[in-house]
């Protein structure tokens, strides 16, 4: 999943370490960690245990960028390692609640298709991966799906079964489904911009 990398680490802040045993990393690979962990105890129909492990897996979704900004510990692996680890968890969770009743297909369809898509896009004009800036509707649909999604589990925890649980969870997974096709949108549209650019800029260098 990481033929597409929008919302990747910036090295903006300092040199990009070569190195691969950064604190940042370590943290993403215990998000990658979590993601089998969450399926065990859905199939377990643990459902608590499940609401911790994806409240983990989305604080670390934060806490690696704040620290490999903080203590300028950028990376090559992190900027393709943590996008993938966002997109392998969203995926996951996606295909999980799909699977077992908690939201109907579209949700999963939302989350998947234009993942595909920009993947195959990236290939098709790039012959390989493709980093862009991270748009700002990202960032929120990102914190929508990651409020919302434990919130859903929430609701079959005993003694959190409130209507008001569902239906928030419901609107907020819906909002960020939404916001993932506006994503998808400019991400696609920046990704042909950039490739249009770069045709034009070796066109004009040839003699």
């Amino acid at each position: 999943m990481g033929s597409i990398r929008a919302g990747a680490r910036s090295g903006s802040e300092g040199a990009v370490l070569a190195t691969a045993w950064t604190l940042p990393n370590l943290i993403t690979i215990v998000r990658f960690l979590g993601v089998p962990l969450f399926v065990w105890f859905i199939a377990q129909q643990r459902y608590g245990a499940a609401v911790l492990v994806l409240v983990v897996v989305g604080s670390t979704d934060w806490v690696d960028g704040f620290v490999a900004r903080r203590f300028h510990q950028v990376s090559t692996v992190g900027k393709w390692l943590d996008p993938l680890a966002d997109r392998t968890a969203m995926i996951v969770v996606a295909v999980v609640f799909v699977v077992n009743g908690f939201t109907p297909a579209w949700f999963v369809w939302a989350i998947v298709v234009p993942d595909i898509i920009l993947i195959v896009n990236a290939l098709v004009l790039f012959r390989g991966p493709l980093h862009l800036p991270v748009v700002t509707v990202g960032k929120i649909r990102t914190a929508l799906l990651l409020v919302g999604a434990p919130l859903l589990l929430l609701h079959r925890v005993e003694g959190f079964g409130q209507d008001w649980i569902l239906a928030v969870a419901q609107g907020l997974l819906a909002a960020g489904c939404a916001l993932h096709l506006v994503a998808f949108t400019a991400y696609f549209r920046a990704a042909h911009l950039k490739y249009r650019l770069e045709r034009a800029e070796q066109q004009s260098c040839r003699p």
